[in-house]
């Protein structure tokens, strides 16, 4: 009897030990990150060896509870040209996509990037150590630099390998390995490059999940594949692809909202909504965002109800900006511009050239509307200076942080032309800004056209308050 009872007994704590190593990946999303990719192959034409591929992507990437938004931008590359012409102010390549808690990548707006899509991606069954799975998987590839990419499929064989600690975050250590498979009969992306006839190889990862967020840490990718044209070329690559996930440098909001209190003459209450960062949650299906408005001496009703949200009055956008809906009280204020140290002049309106301060999932976002430009150019005109001495004093207070310049326009019918002057306009700031003693690498510069107004196209007054740069503290 006592010898059946040791035999159960040993049963049950092997079958409780193996039920308690089991886990569940997910994806939990969490705090705003940057991914970084950076490529190191040798390239080969027609088996001739042609030279080495170095570039870094870097990106950064906000979720505002329903949505992610990254910018991208190429690094490296950057940098060399900016050698010679002495700018390293980055263009933004925008991106927006969602993540499902499987790690299901789905793309909104597409240029590219990210590179790697669904990857990692989660098995719904809870695994133990050394159970594998399969899933699908998307890889965006411009094997030439043409500027035409080209989607290929990944069907990814995952393996629970191990547990390690990775920069103080415990991770889950999952090893990948898939096969290039495009063309001849297999699949065709025919919005890609209809040049590229076939690719082949193979790639075999590691990869380190984090056990909190599902973020991929680190990824570790050994390459070796090949692209076939119809012209007869071959391209080769060998090498590693390496992916990393970093969060950005912690920011001292105090520093930011005293120097913005100087300069835009925030209210005490309105300093303390911005202290706390704005936690992304899920987006209401309905309601109106409220933007708080400034009450300064001298400021009359009509001048603050002039100085609100046009949403206030009625006005509802193509696109609301998804950071407001999700803030509830918008979680930010509205300022008008501190030329007059914190007193309005006689006669002046409130809306007269404001400088708006919100707290939006990305950061502390300055709003500079009304920027007096040459018409249809990206230069400014002398009487700005003052304003941008003070948006200069206040990012000079976080210099670990980046900051994301986005130029606006009104609606002209024009959509091409309006999304050039737009990046050039957030360009021209950002220069600006660096002449100000602004490293010129701080800067992400991004033109989104008229495609996010904020007041109503149809009115002067409309068309003004759209004619925007807002200028994010990312954090």
């Amino acid at each position: 009897m006592k010898k059946i009872f040791s035999v159960f007994f040993s049963f049950m704590t092997i079958f409780v030990a193996s039920y308690a190593d089991e886990v569940q990946f997910r994806y939990n999303g969490g705090r705003n990150y940057s991914l970084v990719e950076r490529t190191d192959l040798r390239r080969y034409e027609n088996n001739r060896y042609t030279g080495l591929l170095n570039r870094e992507v870097r990106s950064f990437i906000s979720n505002d509870g329903e949505l992610y938004e990254g910018s991208f931008y190429v690094s490296q590359d950057t940098v060399r040209a900016s050698a010679i012409v002495g700018d390293m102010i980055h263009d933004s390549i925008p991106s927006r996509f969602r993540i499902s808690s499987e790690g299901i990548l789905t793309m909104i707006e597409d240029h590219g990037y990210p590179s790697f899509r669904s990857f990692p991606a989660f098995t719904a069954n809870k695994i133990r150590l050394g159970d594998s799975w399969q899933a699908q998987a998307v890889r965006a590839v411009d094997p030439l630099n043409k500027g035409i990419v080209t989607k290929i499929p990944m069907y990814v064989q995952y393996t629970y390998t191990g547990d390690e600690t990775v920069r103080g975050e415990e991770v889950y250590v999952v090893s990948a390995r898939w096969a290039t498979r495009y063309g001849a009969n297999l699949y065709m992306d025919f919005g890609g490059d209809r040049d590229l006839k076939q690719a082949m190889g193979k790639h075999e990862a590691t990869m380190y999940i984090s056990k909190v967020t599902g973020n991929a840490i680190v990824v570790r990718d050994s390459v070796d594949e090949t692209f076939v044209y119809i012209d007869g070329r071959n391209i080769s690559f060998r090498g590693t692809i390496s992916l990393f996930t970093e969060y950005p440098p912690a920011v001292d909001r105090s520093r930011i909202i005293r120097a913005l209190q100087r300069v835009a003459a925030i209210s005490d209450e309105e300093a303390e909504l911005l202290t706390k960062k704005v936690t992304p949650e899920p987006l209401p299906l309905a309601g109106k965002s409220v933007v708080a408005e400034v009450r300064r001496p001298g400021n009359n009703e009509n001048e603050a109800r002039h100085s609100g949200s046009f949403e206030k009055s009625g006005y509802n956008g193509k696109r609301r900006d998804s950071a407001e809906i999700a803030s509830g009280l918008n979680r930010g204020v509205s300022a008008v511009d501190g030329r007059n140290a914190g007193t309005v002049g006689k006669g002046q309106k409130t809306a007269e050239r404001p400088i708006k301060v919100e707290n939006t999932p990305a950061g502390i976002r300055l709003t500079v509307q009304n920027l007096q430009f040459k018409p249809d150019s990206a230069e400014l005109l002398p009487g700005e200076k003052s304003r941008l001495d003070q948006i200069a004093s206040v990012l000079r207070e976080t210099p670990q942080s980046q900051f994301l310049v986005e130029g606006h326009t009104a609606a002209t019918g024009n959509e091409r032309g309006e999304m050039t002057l737009s990046a050039q306009r957030a360009h021209s700031i950002a220069k600006e800004l660096a002449a100000r003693g602004i490293p010129s690498e701080k800067f992400i510069c991004k033109g989104s056209g008229s495609h996010k107004p904020i007041a109503d196209n149809s009115t002067q007054e409309g068309k003004a308050a759209n004619r925007r740069v807002e200028i994010t503290i990312l954090e």
